[in-house]
């Protein structure tokens, strides 16, 4: 079967079309490199994937998502190489995420403005995040370069550059967020110029000792907000830039949508009761808003990725709600490089290696997404389903060690 045989991506080769996708661990309490987040791919890797990504590695301090997030340098390269071994001793190859969060940081946990494409309030980052200057534009652009060649340094085989979920590159991207009347405003040519000049630097600081890939958004999901013609012309202009060996297709927007790269049920209760119990107030209402329910539906994206199958020439990766063996084998089939898979690979690291030994042709996930909220949780984000199916006990893989989650 395709899914089990080798395929090269940019200058590395897989040991299968299989991906773990880019999901927080939560396990980088103080930003750092946690025995928690080392054994998370290292049984990510035993479990037969052909690559696991680590989520999510900012490129600067301003950057982080909230205050407990990686932030790539040198204070933390020598965790990174450490978790590149440990995957790299199971057969695997690990790729970094790399990302700016812009709207989505959290500035009061950061004790640090972020930045987005023009000046706007931001829920997750509590309060007015200015815009970006060119000089800020510029800075970041070298964060990313830097990082990069930091996790190459550190022994990573992919980077993965983050332009999904509005985050400031995505913000960016989106006629919603992006209100500028510059050269980096207007027209889809002029929105993603940041963007590629970022997957440019980075590509021209590795050259080919890694893959470069990037998380784009096909859609935003939300109203006026980016919509397929435009991120498929963005695309296009990124595959005539030659500065990425693959594109990983997403949509949604963690500022304004959480659901639409879930699908499936929504835990509105485990994320109000995983706040302090004064913000159970505020943020009961604020995410009935940015959480609306989507059915699941298998390969929910396959159908708006089709569109760039047809458009682009480039390796494409298909993400989203791929559970089952002859969902990969038909993406496959029909033309996209690899399958990327999160929560399935949550609830059962092994699933790969169940596929392949025929035990197993379909995971087990139900998408009650309530391992959403565990990214509180101390011990890091788990699936409580498997917590309570294996273990039995109220205790949880990784529970007892070190690496926390957000916790705030």
């Amino acid at each position: 079967m395709k899914v089990f045989e080798p395929a090269q991506l940019g200058s590395k080769t897989l040991r299968n079309r299989t991906v773990k996708a880019a999901t927080f661990e939560g396990r980088t309490r103080g930003g750092e490199v946690t025995d928690a987040l080392v054994d998370f791919h290292r049984e990510q890797a035993a479990g037969g994937v052909g690559m696991s990504t680590v989520a999510y590695c900012a490129v600067s301090p301003d950057g982080r998502v909230f205050r407990n997030c990686l932030v790539v340098g040198d204070r933390t390269r020598a965790g990174l190489e450490r978790l590149a071994q440990a995957v790299h001793d199971e057969g695997a190859l690990v790729s970094a995420q790399l990302g700016h969060a812009g709207l989505v940081a959290d500035s009061v946990s950061n004790k640090q403005k972020s930045l987005a494409p023009s000046r706007r309030l931001s829920a997750p980052g509590k309060g007015l995040v200015p815009g970006a200057t060119k000089a800020d534009i510029a800075r970041v652009t070298r964060d990313f370069a830097s990082a990069a060649r930091t996790v190459v340094d550190s022994g990573f085989d992919c980077l993965e550059v983050h332009l999904g979920h509005n985050y400031l590159l995505s913000s960016f991207l989106s006629p919603n967020l992006n209100k500028r009347k510059d050269s980096y405003g207007g027209s889809i040519a002029n929105r993603s110029q940041f963007p590629r000049d970022v997957l440019k630097a980075v590509r021209d600081a590795v050259g080919d000792e890694a893959a470069v890939i990037a998380k784009l958004n096909m859609v935003d999901g939300v109203p006026k907000g980016l919509a397929i013609e435009d991120s498929l012309e963005a695309a296009r202009l990124i595959e005539a830039d030659g500065a990425l060996d693959a594109l990983e297709l997403t949509g949604g927007s963690s500022l304004l949508n959480g659901m639409y790269f879930f699908r499936g049920d929504v835990p509105l209760d485990e994320f109000v009761t995983s706040q302090p119990a004064w913000m159970a107030p505020f943020v009961r209402p604020f995410l009935k808003r940015i959480m609306p329910h989507y059915p699941f539906e298998e390969a929910f994206f396959l159908p708006m990725a089709r569109q760039f199958r047809k458009a682009l020439d480039m390796p494409l990766i298909l993400l989203g709600g791929i559970n089952q063996l002859a969902t990969a084998e038909s993406a496959l089939d029909e033309g996209f490089a690899f399958v990327a898979m999160g929560r399935a690979l949550l609830r059962e690291p092994d699933l790969v290696n169940r596929w392949q030994d025929g035990s197993r042709t379909a995971g087990v996930c139900i998408h009650c997404n309530r391992c959403a909220p565990t990214i509180y949780d101390r011990g890091g984000t788990f699936c409580v389903e498997r917590s309570s199916a294996v273990l039995g006990s109220g205790t949880r893989p990784g529970s007892a060690d070190s690496g926390p989650g957000r916790s705030q």
